[in-house]
């Protein structure tokens, strides 16, 4: 072999291998979702076109393939759910672009099916332009975001049973409770080959859904009567003496909650 087709055989090796060194990983990420129990979701990534393309996506109802579903269901313990989405995708001869996954939360607070909560969680994703004040992908390459779940509870109709609303709202880096909903924003350029993992958890506190209803009192809360028994609405306004008693989720009829004292 003459020294020339060595030179060319080593130089063609050398490409191969550097093509191969810096061959772009594959388009997808995975997303994680970490779930208390007795949650479930219904998810939805969106998918826009991508930026400077001049195609559209057509306005449609029913099987829209720019709007991908997934669905989560109740479990007893907690759990981590995982899905595996594509960042870019061709959508009917357009080139579009992953832009948001969107999370509608239920969880359970009683035994009845019409027991549950409803609240949301989403994530955004950016492009390079956007991402200035994005925060970059750890070396873990798990770009986590925190969010907390909190029961606030009221009563409804003539038995004044207690009722609960659930809210879920993002934790920020120290554990401080915000006022936005659960998740955040992310780089799309950063993401193939990673991970996005949103965890939720619930605290044991409990909160009244509507103020000046209720009176704390030794064992949680008392249920102001407002006007009268029959008063749905209950404000506690200036009397802080007379009370009513409340419907249980098990049926008890008590006078505090949630001790039953």
């Amino acid at each position: 072999m003459s020294k020339w087709m060595r030179s060319v055989l080593v130089a063609l090796g050398a490409g191969w291998l550097s093509g191969c060194a810096v061959a772009p990983p594959v388009d997808r990420f995975t997303l994680e979702l970490d779930l208390p129990a007795q949650f479930r979701f219904i998810g939805a990534a969106n998918y826009r076109p991508a930026r400077y393309e001049l195609c559209t996506l057509p306005q449609r109802r029913g099987k829209r393939p720019e709007r991908k579903i997934f669905i989560g269901n109740y479990k007893p313990q907690a759990e981590r759910v995982s899905y595996e989405f594509p960042l870019t995708e061709t959508i009917e001869g357009c080139p579009s672009v992953l832009r948001s996954v969107q999370f509608t939360l239920y969880a359970k607070w009683g035994e009845l099916d019409t027991d549950v909560g409803g609240s949301s969680a989403a994530i955004s994703f950016a492009d390079p332009i956007e991402s200035e004040r994005v925060a970059a992908m750890p070396e873990s390459g798990v770009q986590a975001f925190s969010g907390e779940c909190m029961w606030f509870f009221r009563t409804a109709g003539p038995e004044h049973a207690i009722r609960k609303l659930l809210e879920c709202n993002a934790l920020d880096t120290k554990g401080k409770r915000q006022e936005t909903r659960p998740g955040g924003v992310v780089q799309r350029a950063l993401l193939p080959g990673k991970k996005v993992r949103l965890t939720l958890s619930v605290t044991d506190e409990e909160a009244p859904a509507f103020q000046d209803t209720w009176l704390a009192v030794p064992g949680g809360w008392r249920r102001c009567r407002g006007k009268s028994f029959e008063d749905l609405s209950g404000y506690c306004g200036s009397n802080t003496t007379d009370f009513k008693p409340i419907t249980m989720p098990d049926g008890r009829v008590c006078d505090v909650y949630p001790t039953c004292n």
